[in-house]
Parts: structure tokens; C-alpha cells; sequence
């Protein structure tokens, strides 16, 4: 790992397991600097980031609920004044429940947009005067937009409004050098997939990729590390699916 003292500095919401852990983990390995974000799960984003410091990278865990614009204010204002000036911005942090929209509560609702809607807004906005020049923003999608499953609708809804965000916000930031993308996963085996689903439903998802198995969140992680990274530079304002082919 890159222990140089000026690392670029990555913000990872979300970080504090499965996909998001996989992320700050590659990320420090890639040499940045990593500000783990975390809502509520303190005693995994800790474990995590000792991990990351004990391997060598530096990392701090940051508590924030991306729904609070304050809380993102000071999320950034920490990482800042721990790690330095924020170079990459990865919006990871998300809530699922499938439900058919006709049994949707408000507070299922509300709390759909709030996390993946209102949390990715807020994170933009702030990155907006914040991120380095020649900075990476990478938002999260889902490729259930492309698929129109019954019971996705209001999760759907919340995706087009990320894929929205990114199209139009790498316009916003012309001159900069700033790019913003998006990734689009298909299944990958996290606890927020698992959760709710019996093995018959598991294994039906995990045969529907060409590929016929779940992503997993090293390969979700290589895709977004590539996005983040100076390679990346001429890829903007796309929607990048990994999902083995699925849609």
C-alpha cells in the first residue's frame, strides 16, 4: 500500500460493509487515503479502518447520515482536516426493500429517496466547491432500472434520479477536469442483497447473468477503482452496468 503522506483522499459513503467495505479496502490499496463513512454500524467501520491502517493506508471513520446536509458538511470538513483536500467522491451509501408500489408506505418512501435521492444530492452539492481539480465522482445505480422487476418500482424511481444527477451534474462541472460517472450493478452477494430472499429466489438471480453467478464485491470495487483512477480521465458523465451481462 501507498503510505505517502500526500495520497489522494477518497470519501466512501457507505463504507462500513459489503459492497462500500470492498471499496475503501481497494481504494487503500490503490494508495488513497480513505474516509469510511458509516450511518449507524460504528463497530464496522472501526474494525474496518484499523484494518486499513494496520495494512499500511491511512483511513478515519467518519459517522454521517447522508440524508443531513450538515452531516455532510462536516463529514467533508473531517475528512479534510484529517486527510486533506477530497480528490474522489464515491456515493455508495443506499437502501433497498423491494415492495409493489401499491403497498408502499410513506415512510418506505420517504426513507427511499432520503438515502438514495436526498444523501446523493447532498454529497454532490458539497463536492461541488470542495472536490480537487481533476477530481473523480463515482454515484451508484442499479441495473434493476433496466429490468423493471415488479416490487422495484420506488427503488427504480430513486436510481433514475442518481442516473439523472450524473448526467447532468459532469456538464455543471466543465473546465475542472472533474469527471462523474456512475456504476449500475446487477446481484452481488452482500447482506443487503441476502436479506429477505429465500435460496430458491438467491439461486434464480444468480443463473440470470450469462455469466451465472452473483457479482461480488471485489468486482464491483475494480470497476469503480478504475472509474476513480487517472486512466479513467476520458470517461464522463457515463453509466457503467457490471453485472455479467444481465441487461
Amino acid at each position: 500500500m501507498n503510505t505517502n503522506a500526500n495520497a489522494q483522499v477518497a470519501i466512501v459513503t457507505g463504507a462500513s460493509r459489503g459492497i462500500g467495505a470492498a471499496l475503501a479496502k481497494r481504494l487503500a490499496h490503490d494508495g488513497f487515503a480513505v474516509a469510511v463513512n458509516y450511518a449507524a454500524s460504528a463497530n464496522e467501520a472501526e474494525t474496518l479502518v484499523a484494518e486499513l491502517n494496520a495494512g499500511g493506508a491511512k483511513a478515519i471513520a467518519v459517522q454521517a447520515d447522508v440524508s443531513q446536509a450538515d452531516d455532510v458538511r462536516r463529514l467533508f470538513d473531517t475528512a479534510e482536516q484529517q486527510l486533506g483536500k477530497v480528490d474522489v467522491l464515491i456515493n455508495n451509501a443506499g437502501v433497498i426493500k423491494p415492495t409493489p408500489l401499491a403497498d408502499t408506505s410513506d415512510a418506505l418512501y420517504d426513507r427511499a429517496f432520503d438515502i438514495n435521492v436526498r444523501g446523493t444530492f447532498n454529497t454532490l452539492r458539497e463536492a461541488a466547491g470542495r472536490i480537487n481539480r481533476g477530481g473523480r465522482i463515482v454515484n451508484f445505480s442499479s441495473t434493476t432500472l433496466a429490468l423493471n422487476l415488479p416490487g422495484y418500482a420506488i427503488y427504480n424511481a430513486t436510481k433514475a434520479a442518481v442516473e439523472a444527477f450524473t448526467q447532468v451534474f459532469a456538464k455543471e462541472l466543465r473546465g475542472r477536469g472533474i469527471t462523474v460517472n456512475a456504476v449500475a450493478p446487477g446481484p452481488v452477494a452482500t447482506s443487503l442483497f441476502f436479506d429477505g430472499k429465500t435460496d430458491e429466489q438467491i439461486q434464480h438471480f444468480a443463473k440470470m447473468p450469462p455469466l451465472e453467478r452473483l457479482g461480488q464485491p471485489d468486482d464491483i470495487a475494480a470497476v469503480v477503482a478504475f472509474l476513480a483512477s487517472a486512466q479513467a480521465g476520458w470517461v464522463n458523465g457515463q453509466v457503467l452496468r457490471a453485472n455479467g451481462g444481465l441487461a
